[in-house]
């Protein structure tokens, strides 16, 4: 890692974890479809982690079953597009962006998508300045992320393709078909060169959603991230999150964090659920989706406020009122929720005492 990328609140990932793409690469020689820069063995090992040769440790960015990274990445290899499905919170776009970067050594070519993504974001644009002063020309032209992936090989990323008006989704329909992006204004067109491929991602459970036509969604692989399957999956999946984050936010590593990590998990699950860990109590789910995403926030929250105004140490009153806040996105009908589950599961929980008091607490 540079100075410079030290200095940026968040890297992206082909710079943050630089040292070990450039390990792979050199210790890579199976076969890699052309312009990319490693091959589908090395770039499934750096999501999933491993320890090269050399002896090189390679951090696994996504906990999660390998069939479905392999088919992810084997999909790239084709002439489909893939598109990473879920719900909110299952690494989407961590997975998308790190996808990219093992890849095409880029992850920045991405649309952003929301309900006023216009169609410029996907096909290209112009410089008004220019198109003025010397009609439509190359120059005045302003091509769009997924425009220059296609110029250059690399990867294009989508994300909440679902959040597009329907009209611009469909606008990648030629793209993913015929490979080609038509530009009538000058009589062209850009023909995607090998090693181009697009990532999309999505999600059908919050509002806003604009359902894939069928032309479109043909032209995508689908591969669903699950919710982590078990508890300690889950924990690990938070724990090493936050110490990623905890670096980058110069927090220190407190001790005894990984018991309240264990206890934000656990809580979020059985909410999530429905039911108790063991199987024996239900419980009422709340209308919040209780994420992983939201336990590693609630945890680096908790960090934070243990750091700056506790005593050192990560204890439940630094981890309640995140947890509290994730609970009770809807405070009408989810304060019955969080109350019932606090007086009918955590009150006479063996070594829940103080997160009980604390959400007590939180809540006057």
């Amino acid at each position: 890692m540079t100075a410079q990328t030290a200095e940026v609140l968040r890297a992206h990932a082909e710079d943050a974890f630089a040292a070990e793409l450039a390990a792979l690469a050199a210790q890579d020689d199976r076969p890699r479809p052309e312009r990319w820069r490693l091959s589908p063995w090395a770039v499934a090992t750096y999501l999933l982690g491993g320890t090269l040769p050399d002896g090189t440790v390679i951090t696994p960015k996504y906990v999660g079953p390998r069939r479905t990274v392999e088919v992810a990445v084997t999909t790239l290899a084709t002439d489909r597009a893939l598109l990473l499905l879920g719900v909110p919170g299952t690494a989407k776009t961590w997975v998308s962006e790190h996808l990219a970067a093992a890849i095409s050594g880029d992850s920045t070519l991405l649309v952003q998508g929301t309900a006023g993504t216009p169609e410029e974001a996907v096909r290209y644009g112009w410089n008004y300045a220019q198109l003025l002063a010397h009609g439509p020309s190359r120059d005045a032209l302003v091509p769009s992320p997924v425009m220059r992936a296609m110029a250059h090989g690399q990867i294009a990323r989508v994300e909440e393709l679902t959040r597009i008006p329907a009209d611009v989704q469909d606008s990648l329909i030629t793209i993913l078909s015929e490979k080609t992006l038509p530009i009538p204004e000058l009589g062209a067109e850009q023909q995607a060169v090998r090693g181009f491929n697009l990532i999309a991602t999505a999600n059908d459970r919050d509002r806003g959603v604009n359902e894939l036509s069928s032309a479109l969604r043909r032209r995508f692989n689908t591969v669903v991230l699950p919710l982590p399957g078990s508890l300690e999956e889950e924990v690990e999946i938070v724990s090493r999150r936050v110490a990623q984050l905890g670096r980058s936010l110069d927090l220190p590593q407190l001790p005894d964090g990984a018991a309240e990590i264990r206890r934000v998990v656990t809580v979020f699950r059985e909410l999530r659920a429905g039911v108790t860990a063991d199987g024996r109590t239900k419980v009422k789910t709340p209308s919040g989706t209780l994420s992983t995403a939201e336990a590693i926030s609630v945890v680096t929250n908790g960090l934070a406020l243990a750091t700056h105004f506790g005593d050192g140490a990560l204890r439940a009153g630094d981890v309640v009122p995140g947890v509290a806040g994730a609970v009770l996105r809807d405070p009408g009908a989810d304060t019955v929720v969080w109350q019932e589950y606090l007086e009918g599961v955590l009150r006479e929980r063996d070594g829940w005492k103080d997160f009980y008091r604390a959400a007590r607490e939180n809540a006057h």
